[in-house]
C-alpha cells in the first residue's frame, strides 16, 4: 500500500475514533447510536476504507474500555464485527443496501456480548444495537453515500 492510500485509510480511522470518543455517552452501551458508524457506508465506494474503519473502531473500543465494562470483548469482537461488516458492505450491489451489513452484524455480534456482560436479554439487546446502527447507517450514512455518489471528485479521494 503506498503512502497516499495508507494516509486515506488512516484518515478514516481517525475520524471514526474521534467521532466515537467525542460522543462517548451515546457511543457505548446497550442503547447506543454510534454516529461514527455512518462511515461504514464508505466501503461501498472504496475498499481502502475497510482497514480504516477497523483500526478506527479498534482504537475507539480500546479507549471505550474506560467508559464501559465491556473490556476486551468490545475491543476484539466489536472491532472484528466492524471489519466483517465493512467487507460485506464493499460487496453490496446497490447503495441502498450499503448500511445493512453493519446493522445486521453489529446487532447480532455486539448484541451478544453486551447482553452477556450486562445480563440483559439477547434479542432485545440485539434489537437496540441494530436500531442504533440503523439510525447511524440510514439517517446519517446513506445520505453521506448519496452525496459522495453525486460528487465523484470527492469520492475519488477515498480511492
Amino acid at each position: 500500500m503506498d503512502t497516499r492510500k495508507l494516509t486515506r485509510a488512516a484518515f478514516v480511522a481517525a475520524i471514526y475514533a474521534a467521532l466515537t470518543l467525542a460522543l462517548a455517552p451515546i457511543s457505548y452501551s446497550a442503547i447506543q447510536v454510534r454516529v461514527a458508524e455512518a462511515l461504514t457506508v464508505l466501503p461501498f465506494l472504496s475498499a481502502l476504507s475497510i482497514p480504516g474503519l477497523f483500526v478506527g473502531c479498534l482504537v475507539a473500543n480500546i479507549f471505550g474500555t474506560f467508559f464501559t465494562g465491556l473490556g476486551w470483548y468490545d475491543v476484539v469482537f466489536g472491532s472484528l464485527a466492524t471489519l466483517l461488516a465493512a467487507w460485506l458492505t464493499s460487496k453490496m450491489p446497490r447503495p441502498i443496501l450499503a448500511p445493512l451489513p453493519p446493522i445486521i452484524i453489529n446487532g447480532l455480534v455486539v448484541g451478544a456480548y453486551v447482553s452477556l456482560l450486562s445480563n440483559l436479554p439477547y434479542w432485545s439487546t440485539a434489537l437496540y444495537i441494530g436500531l442504533g446502527e440503523a439510525v447511524a447507517g440510514y439517517l446519517l450514512g446513506y445520505p453521506l453515500l448519496l452525496f459522495l455518489l453525486k460528487r465523484p471528485d470527492l469520492a475519488a479521494r477515498l480511492k
